[in-house]
């Protein structure tokens, strides 16, 4: 059995929910043949999200991690390729924090690229059912300081193990004007179970054009 690592956020900026930990904890009740699926939900909290992510890794000693976070406005679900060493906060955090500027990491480096196969996720994903894309900013809030502090903390302390990270649109029930994007969970989870089987037996990816013009 391949261990799995699948965290999710609780609800930030007045919402009652968020999509991720909907989402991590479906997939981790009805896993993919073959993986042992631990769900954790993190605190959307600048410092205390990455002490609770390093202490999930040491509990579980997971060969893959994959982190999910909310990505409202985006329209698919998106597969992270790259970490920065920046926390720049537009809005403060739970516990009203707002970094600006500061690394997530003093002394580490400028980025980090995720070890899962990104491009054969992609695929894994729309071959599910559910639209998705190749992402090359997972932001500068809490989402990506908890995609750069899983990198750091697997290339320094768990060289063996995959990560990565993956933003989730709106769930429909938050955007019931139709003001944004939306997928159903359940659809997700389908979605994230393949991707999860894909990034655990699959070590070489898919040479493919998913980048970006600007």
């Amino acid at each position: 059995m391949t261990r799995v690592l699948l965290t999710g956020f609780e609800p930030f900026d007045g919402a009652d929910v968020n999509p991720s930990w909907e989402v991590a904890r479906l997939v981790a009740d009805n896993p993919p043949d073959g993986l042992l699926v631990t769900a954790t939900r993190l605190s959307c909290v600048f410092g205390r999200a990455a002490e609770e992510l390093r202490t999930a890794i040491a509990a579980c000693a997971p060969d893959l991690v994959v982190c999910l976070g909310q990505a409202i406005g985006r329209p698919d679900v998106t597969v992270e390729r790259v970490a920065v060493n920046v926390d720049d906060a537009r809005i403060p955090d739970n516990a009203g924090r707002q970094p600006v500027d500061r690394p997530v990491v003093p002394g580490g480096p400028a980025a980090y690229f995720a070890t899962l196969p990104v491009k054969a996720c992609v695929a894994a994903v729309r071959e599910a059912g559910a639209p998705a894309s190749l992402s090359h900013t997972a932001g500068t809030f809490v989402c990506n300081h908890v995609f750069y502090a899983l990198m750091h903390t697997l290339a320094t302390e768990h060289p063996t193990a995959n990560g990565g990270f993956v933003h989730i649109p709106a769930l429909p029930e938050q955007v019931l004007d139709g003001s944004a994007p939306a997928l159903p969970a359940d659809l997700v989870a389908h979605a994230l179970r393949a991707l999860l089987t894909t990034a655990a037996t699959r070590t070489v990816d898919l040479r493919v054009p998913e980048g970006a013009t600007h």
